[in-house]
């Protein structure tokens, strides 16, 4: 299962939303942060989520079982370990 969080604050709420537009993707909250799971690779366009840079390569606040294989200005792909 490829699975990463975000911290939910204003500025990341594009990403999980983005995000769970796939329908293989789930999104849920733990705590402060959006648990974002999927049984297949996750890939978010950056341009989607309205993030801009800075925010962009912040945005992952940690890893569950998984890695990330893309993290630049175009995507963020995060895979099963």
């Amino acid at each position: 299962m490829s699975t990463f969080f975000v911290l939910d604050v204003p500025e990341n709420a594009g990403l999980p939303h983005i995000a769970a537009q796939d329908s293989a993707v789930s999104v849920d909250k733990v705590g402060p942060y959006f648990r974002i799971a999927s049984p297949n690779t996750i890939v978010v366009d950056r341009r989607a989520t309205g993030c801009r840079h800075a925010v962009w390569y912040s945005v992952v606040a940690g890893l569950l079982h998984s890695r990330i294989t893309q993290h630049d200005k175009n995507a963020l792909r995060v895979e099963t370990r």
